[in-house]
Order: C-alpha cells, then sequence, then structure tokens
C-alpha cells in the first residue's frame, strides 16, 4: 500500500528536479501535519533539499562537479508565490539571467509582487520581493512571464534571430504552445517575438 510519504515523494519526483515546494503543495495528499512529517523523513533520506525553513526543492546532482547543483531561484520564486497566493512577475533582469541572455552576475534576484516586500537568501543569493503594481498581469504562467518580461528588458531593436533561437531551445514544444496562447494579449511587438519563437514565423 502506497504510504503519504510515497505519495508525496512520486508528486515530487514527476515535477523534475530543482522543483521547489512547501508543505502546502500537498495538502490534497493529507493533513498539514502528516505532511510536515512525511517531509522530515524525506529530508532525513536525502531525497529532498531543506532550502530554509518551510520550504524545499528536489536536489539535483552534477557528476562534473561532484556535488549537488545549486537551488532554481525561478522554481524557489513561484513555491513562495504558491505558498502564500502571491501574484509575481520576474524582473527584466531577473528574466534575461534566467533565460541566459545576460552575462553579468546578478547581485540580487528581483521578483515583483502583488504580496508584502519580501527578503529571502537561498545560501548566499538574495531573492526579493517588491510590492507593486504588476504588468502583463493577465499572464497564467511562469514560463510566459519570464519570457515576457525579458523581452520587455530587451527591447524589440536588440531582438534578433539568435536570441528568438536561444530562448525557444530553453522550453520543449508544449510549453512553447502554452506561451503562444497565453501572450496573446501583450502589447504588438512583444507579440510578434513570440511568435518567432514559438513558431519560426514572423507575424504578417
Amino acid at each position: 500500500m502506497e504510504t503519504i510519504e510515497d505519495k508525496i515523494y512520486r508528486r515530487v519526483r514527476g515535477k523534475g528536479c530543482l522543483w521547489a515546494f512547501s508543505d502546502s503543495d500537498f495538502w490534497d495528499i493529507a493533513s498539514r501535519e502528516s505532511v510536515r512529517q512525511s517531509l522530515v523523513r524525506l529530508l532525513k533520506e536525502g531525497k529532498i533539499r531543506r532550502l530554509f525553513r518551510g520550504l524545499y526543492d528536489y536536489p539535483k546532482f552534477s557528476e562534473f562537479l561532484n556535488e549537488q547543483v545549486s537551488p532554481d531561484l525561478s522554481q524557489v520564486a513561484q513555491a513562495l508565490a504558491r505558498k502564500f497566493g502571491w501574484r509575481i512577475r520576474p524582473s527584466g533582469d531577473a528574466a534575461l539571467s534566467y533565460l541566459g541572455l545576460s552575462t553579468q552576475v546578478a547581485g540580487k534576484v528581483l521578483y515583483f509582487s502583488d504580496g508584502p516586500d519580501r527578503e529571502y537568501f537561498i545560501g548566499k543569493q538574495p531573492l526579493i520581493f517588491q510590492k507593486t503594481l504588476l504588468k502583463h498581469a493577465s499572464l497564467k504562467y511562469p514560463e510566459s512571464s519570464l519570457v515576457v518580461e525579458a523581452l520587455d528588458a530587451l527591447t524589440q531593436d536588440r531582438f534578433t534571430p539568435q536570441i528568438a533561437r536561444k530562448i525557444r531551445s530553453r522550453f520543449n514544444e508544449a510549453v512553447l504552445k502554452r506561451i503562444l496562447l497565453d501572450a496573446r494579449c501583450v502589447k504588438g511587438w512583444i507579440h510578434d517575438c513570440i511568435r518567432v519563437i514559438c513558431l519560426g514565423v514572423r507575424s504578417e
């Protein structure tokens, strides 16, 4: 018989390496206390990694580095947003960095939020949430937000076929279709760029 711990770990594995989560992501499986105890056991078994109190991820081990890969801050931000019921959007710099379009080493990772101002440290890396009126509030998916905010920060003049290919390579076909549908209401030139990224064609 599958235990609560088994069910939780099956979901974690299904989300893939570096997925970040809190106990609230499993309250449909069992009570809060049962979930908490199961997470403690999974942590002791080395199956999950604790990032800070109440937040974990599914670690990825690098054979090349012979150590665990650093947490994915985008996943951490999304986990916190789910936990507290915030809507969030990455800053332009955060989106560019995550998509590999910026060579600058970010001193901090900034997300805009409809929640309170908050700051967390993931290791030594600050993750900051700043309360503000969200741009592109109609977007439903974090992948769409990343692409739209990155393009907005990049500006139209700097968008090239090479940039399009680089962004496209970060997502599978299912996610690209979702981005294209989700971003149908963004302003004209950004939508045109998203068509190039997702479909490989230019708008008429």
